[in-house]
């Protein structure tokens, strides 16, 4: 028999080999990553004749770019910046200083020195700095605010030749879609412009102090800081104070809201003769009525009438008694002007919107019959 050879044994399978073959495919393809990026990032591509390129003329500015250009130049330098200041205590020694507690945009008024902003970019604070165009910074005293509207007047003592008052236009003829413009703070970036266009118009809102009527809606960015600033019209001229911004995320992308220049225009001679707002009087008690199963019915139930007060005068009757001593239900307000009156506080808040004097149509249901009658309104006695 013949001796078996000695058995050679190898330790590559076939398994193996194909492992072995993709690892030495997978080295050099990284290899030649790593070689291609180093001739991409360190490859000699410099040129030392580049130059910059020839400027191509751009042409005349568009005529709504020059009169938007023109409204900024003509009007920021009545736009101004105010910071609310706190006045600090230290606990444990007698030392004060100051700290910001709030800060918006504001206008010049006149020229002696009155500036138009809202009350709540102020109400944080014991005083104000109002920063002008030119950057320089000056205290500003409070001379009179009106809770209801949201506005307030400080006072700053600069010679009128530095003053430049902003242009009052109105609000009774605005248009839907018609272009504003707001220049304000927002962000502290002083006198930023935006611009919009008039959403709505005779909007309802409310603040932290009270409720706006006949608001004026826009689409112009509204962002924190422009609080207090202008809206302004095409021809530059102030229509609305910019006052708050509806949004899910406090962003600019929201509905901004202003405060009516008619009614500033009102509002701020008072201010600052007076320091407070001559309130007008209707001179009625009212209420809430409600039918059966507690349905609230329209308008709101004149109670008691003041004896020859506006609504006396004007043949507004409350409840009372009959011939026969029967109770006879009073008038119900159901509008004022072409306001609605659903509650006790909206007839406050439509009021905030007059001055004594004014005499306004107040449509009331007696009975079964709806009636017009015309009221002048009268300062609220003290």
């Amino acid at each position: 028999m013949s001796t078996p050879g000695p058995r050679h044994y190898s330790s590559d399978a076939p398994g193996t080999s194909r492992v072995n073959v993709w690892l030495v495919v997978l080295l050099l393809g990284l290899t030649g990553v790593m070689i291609y990026r180093q001739a991409f990032w360190h490859s000699p591509l410099f040129n030392s004749h580049a130059e910059s390129r020839a400027i191509t003329p751009r042409g005349n500015l568009a005529a709504d770019e020059l009169s938007t250009i023109e409204l900024f130049q003509q009007v920021s330098p009545s736009v101004v910046h105010v910071t609310s200041v706190a006045v600090l205590r230290n606990a444990f020694s007698t030392d004060v200083h100051e700290m910001r507690a709030g800060t918006g945009s504001g206008f010049i008024w006149n020229t002696e020195g009155h500036i138009v902003t809202n009350l709540h970019v102020i109400r944080e604070g014991q005083g104000a700095v109002v920063t002008l165009a030119d950057s320089s910074n000056h205290s500003a005293r409070l001379v009179g605010f009106d809770t209801a509207n949201d506005i307030a007047v400080l006072k700053i003592d600069v010679p009128a030749g530095l003053l430049t008052p902003i242009a009052i236009g109105e609000s009774s003829d605005l248009k839907v879609g018609q272009k504003v413009f707001a220049i304000g703070s927002p962000f502290e970036f002083d006198h930023t412009l935006t611009t919009g266009v008039i959403g709505g118009l005779n909007r309802t809102f409310g603040t932290e102090s009270g409720t706006i009527h006949n608001a004026i809606q826009t689409d112009a960015a509204i962002n924190p800081g422009n609080s207090g600033g202008p809206l302004l019209d095409s021809a530059g001229r102030l229509i609305g104070v910019n006052t708050a911004i509806v949004s899910e995320s406090g962003g600019s992308h929201g509905i901004g809201f202003a405060i009516p220049v008619d009614l500033v225009n009102v509002a701020v001679p008072d201010l600052i003769r007076t320091g407070t707002i001559s309130r007008p009087w209707l001179g009625v008690i009212v209420r809430e009525d409600y039918a059966y199963r507690q349905t609230r019915l329209p308008g709101v139930l004149v109670q008691q009438v003041v004896p020859d007060g506006p609504a006396d005068k004007a043949g507004i009757l409350p409840i009372r008694r009959g011939e026969n001593l029967e109770t006879l239900a009073g008038d119900r307000l159901l509008v004022i002007n072409d306001d609605p009156i659903h509650t006790a506080r909206d007839l406050l808040d439509l009021l905030t919107q007059y001055r004594a004097g004014d005499t306004v149509t107040v449509t009331l249901m007696r009975a079964d019959e709806k009636r017009k009658v015309e009221v002048m309104l009268a300062a609220m006695p003290e």
